[in-house]
């Protein structure tokens, strides 16, 4: 049916008001065999039965972050650190002066993504037990993936918006829903969280797809926002002490270019929960493009260098040099001075288009796990 809605929307896009009574009749002669075809479409009657079709569900709880936008959102708030400045219509982020009109439409698509995310969670936390053709274990870790991705969004939302109308399964229909306090925000987080890391898989069944341990960091760096240091140490440390993960070896800055954040890999005993990209149309990292400046040669798609540094700000001079991570930061005239900064973190020369890098996007790392114990 998506294919004769597609067919009528090009029909309709060649009427005008003049011939509007001949171009209907065209219309429906044309399109008559296609409007006989049986419905092809997805609607929870006759969907959520089978194991793969609530896995399609899940997947689709990912969607609204990939693109760009969970990128967006994380340049964003990278404008506003300490050691940060953001150029051109960024640049009212790392000044703190509001947003202007492009800032705006970047932040309103930021919120109807997270919620655009958080209702694809709900769907099959509501209906993936309803399945006629689906294992309990299988309903169980969808839900439990569903609900650390519901989990996952709220924390966006309630460390940016404070309270939040809270849209669960029992109420994602509602049209004027009030906004819940901070606590009661965080109280569905922590709530879905530990039931995700009771039901989540030990080692998921693909790469990208949370486990267990990867809730037990998300739950970890929850505790610590809420200044709640002891169960922040603890759950830090059962991932750990788990001895799943490790730090990559590194000795040069080509070794975390490559070897750490690399385009080519498809994991490391680093990667937790990531994002996950790869050198296709579409489905690529666009963090390389925000980043990157056309001279430094990293990304073969040039890019907009929205975030740089300093290297007069103390941050750089102080530190140290042996540290092979400060060599990710180079000096880079963009136009703002010798003493500019650009991240070389990412590089990608053989991407397939602005949004075609093949880095994933880290976003909880065994390194972020040592950080919060």
């Amino acid at each position: 049916m998506e294919k004769s809605f597609s067919f009528l929307r090009t029909c309709f896009k060649i009427v005008n008001w003049s011939t509007l009574g001949a171009a209907f009749i065209m219309l429906f002669t044309s399109c008559e065999k296609l409007l006989v075809e049986e419905p092809k479409f997805m609607v929870v009657e006759n969907f959520f039965n089978t194991a793969s079709e609530v896995e399609s569900a899940v997947n689709a709880i990912f969607v609204p972050l990939r693109g760009g936008n969970f990128t967006t959102y994380q340049t964003s708030l990278e404008c506003q650190a300490d050691f940060t400045y953001g150029r051109g219509s960024w640049a009212p982020l790392s000044e703190y002066k509001g947003l202007n009109d492009a800032n705006i439409n970047r932040v309103a698509g930021l919120w109807n993504a997270f919620y655009l995310s958080i209702r694809n969670a709900n769907l099959v936390i509501q209906n993936a037990p309803k399945g006629k053709s689906i294992s309990k274990a299988d309903i169980s870790k969808y839900i439990a993936e569903a609900k650390f991705m519901r989990a996952f969004n709220y924390f966006q939302l309630v460390r940016n918006w404070a309270g939040v109308p809270l849209r669960t399964e029992a109420n994602m229909t509602e049209k004027d829903l009030k906004k819940s306090t901070v606590d009661e925000v965080y109280n569905l987080i922590v709530s879905d969280l530990k039931e995700a890391e009771n039901a989540l898989l030990d080692k998921p069944s693909q790469v990208g797809r949370p486990s267990k341990w990867a809730a037990k960091a998300l739950l970890a760096d929850v505790y610590l926002q809420l200044a709640k240091y002891a169960e922040a140490r603890d759950k830090a440390d059962e991932v750990i002490k788990s001895n799943k993960f490790s730090l990559v070896p590194v000795a040069t800055k080509a070794d975390f270019q490559t070897k750490v954040f690399g385009p080519e890999l498809v994991s490391t005993t680093e990667e937790i929960f990531y994002f996950k990209y790869s050198r296709q149309l579409g489905q690529g990292n666009y963090m390389l493009w925000i980043t990157n400046h056309p001279s430094t040669n990293l990304f073969n798609f040039g890019g907009a260098y929205v975030v740089y540094g300093q290297n007069t700000e103390s941050f750089y001079r102080t530190w140290e040099d042996n540290d092979i991570r400060k060599a990710l930061w180079e000096k880079v005239n963009i136009g703002l001075g010798p003493n500019t900064l650009i991240s070389s973190k990412f590089a990608d020369q053989k991407a397939v288009e602005q949004l075609g890098a093949g880095n994933d996007d880290p976003v909880y790392a065994y390194a972020d796990v040592l950080l919060i114990y």
